[in-house]
């Protein structure tokens, strides 16, 4: 019964990607997927791995930058799958051997066994699992996490999700809530590990000078955030340096236009941070990937894109407050709850509030929780004894 299951879901995927082919090849012109859609869905250069002793999955530039530690803890050379080009540049600077994760139907000939597949967060792929289970490998899921938005559609298709955890050894949730939650779903072999993230340092890429007015930065910013944030911060604040850092490159021409105007429209000077230095504008847009470490070694105030629009969830808090940031948030950090418990003085607002905020003494903020990377490094060494 479950192999007819799976030939019926397989052809189904089958009919799905024959069908989205058009909409596919016109994605690929874009930038943003001009190497992920063809490598994905097409395999072009996309070759399987070489067999390795461990595989890792993660979607994007986050999940992949809070795996590094294990490469070092490891001490095996890794292969990594992701789904974003920036999961794909970020991975390529530790990792032995990068691909995109190809689409679910080609995955039962493009897996090879590893020893070890362990898998980041939300990326519950039926066909990754199972092809993985077939070939003899163990499968963990780390970091899991199911937010309180997300958990009522996980339930909708409990009978679905036990089939992925059948085929899942071993799983390290971020909370207790999100163990249970896990296990509500068919989770087997839990364990509550905290948030990875905390065990990552950030690293900055180009040491940058303090400039002698307030920074305050719009990080990771989605869009309508920019506009609605300096629409707030301008008409009463022209004496502070503002950087943009938009959460998505191809984001960048935009954030620059609408910059512009309103620079012009308050009597402000606006560049590109990789035409000048800090110091020779009021409005600088990061137009640089890599760098956001790096200004949050000189801000001031972080506004935490992601959580002033209803649908994205927010972002990590721990970058800025490793950097003892002020941070200002959103109401919408659903996706982060975890790691906003992990930082002291987040300062939750609504967009009306931001101007008063500025006016107030704020207190910076620190990571008060680190959760212990050890449990999560004795448990994969002691799963690949086992193998």
């Amino acid at each position: 019964m479950r192999t007819l299951f799976y030939l019926a879901y397989s052809f189904l995927l089958f009919i799905a990607w024959v069908v989205m082919i058009p909409y596919l090849l016109y994605l690929s012109q874009k930038a943003k997927y001009k190497k992920a859609i063809p490598a994905r869905f097409f395999l072009y250069k996309n070759p399987p791995f070489l067999p390795q002793k461990i595989w890792i999955h993660a979607c994007s530039f986050g999940e992949v930058r809070a795996l590094e530690f294990l490469s070092k803890e490891l001490n095996t050379p890794l292969n990594i799958s992701v789904i974003t080009q920036t999961g794909f540049n970020a991975a390529r600077e530790y990792a032995k051997e990068v691909r995109f994760l190809p689409f679910e139907i080609f995955l039962p000939f493009w897996v090879k066994k590893h020893d070890l597949l362990i898998v980041m967060e939300a990326e519950l792929w039926l066909m990754l699992f199972l092809t993985s289970k077939i070939k003899k490998s163990k499968t963990v899921l780390l970091n899991g996490r199911i937010s309180d938005n997300s958990y009522k559609k996980y339930l909708k298709w409990r009978w679905f999700y036990r089939l992925i955890f059948e085929n899942i050894d071993m799983v390290f949730a971020q909370s207790k809530e999100d163990k249970k939650r896990l296990e509500s779903l068919g989770a087997k072999n839990v364990k509550v590990s905290g948030n990875i993230k905390t065990a990552t340092t950030p690293m900055i890429k180009t040491k940058l000078s303090k400039p002698k007015n307030r920074v305050l930065t719009l990080a990771s910013t989605h869009e309508n955030e920019e506009e609605m944030l300096l629409k707030k911060i301008l008409p009463e604040f022209k004496n502070e340096k503002i950087i943009l850092a938009p959460r998505h490159p191809e984001r960048f021409k935009k954030v620059e236009e609408l910059a512009k105007n309103l620079a012009k429209e308050y009597g402000l000077t606006f560049a590109k941070l990789s035409e000048v230095s800090l110091q020779k504008s009021d409005i600088l847009l990061c137009d640089r990937l890599g760098e956001l470490n790096s200004i949050y070694a000189i801000t001031d105030i972080a506004f935490l894109g992601g959580s002033f629009v209803e649908n994205v969830g927010g972002h990590n808090p721990l970058e800025p407050a490793f950097f003892e940031n002020v941070i200002i948030s959103g109401a919408y950090f659903f996706n982060q709850k975890t790691l906003y418990e992990s930082v002291e003085n987040i300062y939750i607002a609504d967009i009306n509030e931001v101007s008063s905020l500025l006016k107030s003494e704020l207190k910076r903020s620190k990571i008060s929780k680190i959760e212990a990377k050890e449990l999560i490094i004795k448990e994969l060494k002691s799963l690949m004894e086992k193998i």
